[in-house]
């Protein structure tokens, strides 16, 4: 998908595996994101997204398997937060586990995808969040 049939949007990739992180974010980078910002587990999730000096995220790519804050927690808290729950979240993770597919769509995942990432169905999972979300999301104004 070119970078002229998509808008440009602000991606945070929670991932703590930094080769799995430069795959990804050369493929962010091939559909049009114009900012990707990664930090390599759940606390520094929430701590990036609750600075007000940060842009807010159009999407999170979120892996599940993260020392400190693993993304199970982190969805969990994201999801609950009035202020950012409303920021689509794809799930990018080796697991295949029922309960995990499952426990992430429970939080309100937008979207499970398993490594090895398979480009194509990443694509078509951003490409299902873009016209469901992105498109019409309005960022809140900065206090």
């Amino acid at each position: 998908m070119s970078a002229a049939t998509t808008r440009p949007h602000d991606v945070l990739l929670v991932e703590d595996d930094i080769a799995d992180a430069m795959l990804i974010q050369d493929a962010l980078a091939e559909r049009g994101t114009r900012n990707l910002t990664q930090v390599s587990d759940g606390i520094a999730a929430l701590d990036y997204l609750r600075d007000a000096d940060n842009e807010r995220p159009d999407l999170i790519v979120l892996d599940l398997n993260m020392p400190r804050m693993n993304g199970r927690e982190f969805l969990a808290v994201v999801k609950e937060d009035p202020d950012l729950r409303t920021i689509p979240v794809v799930v990018l993770t080796t697991s295949s586990a029922p309960d995990d597919v499952t426990g992430a769509y429970r939080h309100h995942a937008n979207a499970y995808v398993t490594k090895p990432v398979n480009l194509e169905e990443f694509e078509a999972a951003v490409r299902s969040i873009d016209a469901f979300y992105l498109d019409i999301a309005v960022k809140p104004p900065k206090e």
